[in-house]
């Protein structure tokens, strides 16, 4: 049996959420584009994860797969294209193949979130030299936010962005126990990007 871990479309990709996807450390397969689409699944066992490819390859030809990752005990791929249509018969071909709906993925729990003002330089340093994303910047606010399961914080930064473009986004870690966002930026503006995560996330339907 597969598990349906998360079932995760995301509608028009903002150019920083959309880089950093595309970053060499996470796109193993063909760089994504700021205004396409991308469709993200996780699922246990891991190796379940090539039948997921399998179905969803062969219903929209078309779509490039990103990433295509197993980890210990989950298997991860991402999916995007500039055509909405060929995303839901991809989606369609993998949920009807493994007999699942998107509800039964799993609902997102927020773990903890802080905007921390000021930033000192000490602290931007240490933070830059673990960063895959943008320079974090002394003196700016820094937004932090920790979800579970680890891929929603796809979604989650990729809506921040959307709402409070002049943020930055520093880092997004998507993949292992809990997801990760760090955002730096006017605290105006970050407050603004934590208040559309947290909506967001209330909305998302899962077991």
């Amino acid at each position: 049996m597969t598990e349906l871990r998360v079932y995760l479309p995301i509608y028009d990709l903002q150019p920083q959420f959309a880089a950093y996807l595309s970053s060499p450390t996470r796109a193993r397969g063909y760089p994504s584009f700021a205004g396409q689409h991308s469709l993200i699944i996780e699922v246990a066992p891991a190796l379940s994860i090539h039948r997921i490819a399998d179905l969803a390859l062969k219903a929209a030809p078309d779509m490039e797969p990103g990433i295509l990752y197993t980890e210990r005990q989950f298997g991860l791929l991402e999916l995007h294209s500039s055509d909405k249509e060929e995303l839901e018969a991809a989606g369609r071909a993998i949920l009807e193949g493994i007999g699942a709906r998107p509800e039964d993925q799993l609902a997102p729990s927020i773990h903890y979130h802080d905007i921390i003002e000021d930033l000192s330089d000490q602290h931007a340093i240490i933070l830059n030299r673990s960063r895959d994303a943008s320079i974090l910047v002394p003196g700016n606010s820094l937004l932090v936010f920790e979800l579970a399961p680890a891929l929603f914080a796809c979604v989650a930064a990729n809506e921040a962005e959307r709402v409070a473009p002049e943020a930055i986004i520093n880092d997004v870690q998507m993949i292992g126990a809990t997801g990760r966002i760090f955002m730096s930026g006017p605290t105006s503006e970050l407050v603004k990007a934590r208040d559309a995560i947290i909506q967001l996330l209330e909305k998302v339907a899962g077991r």
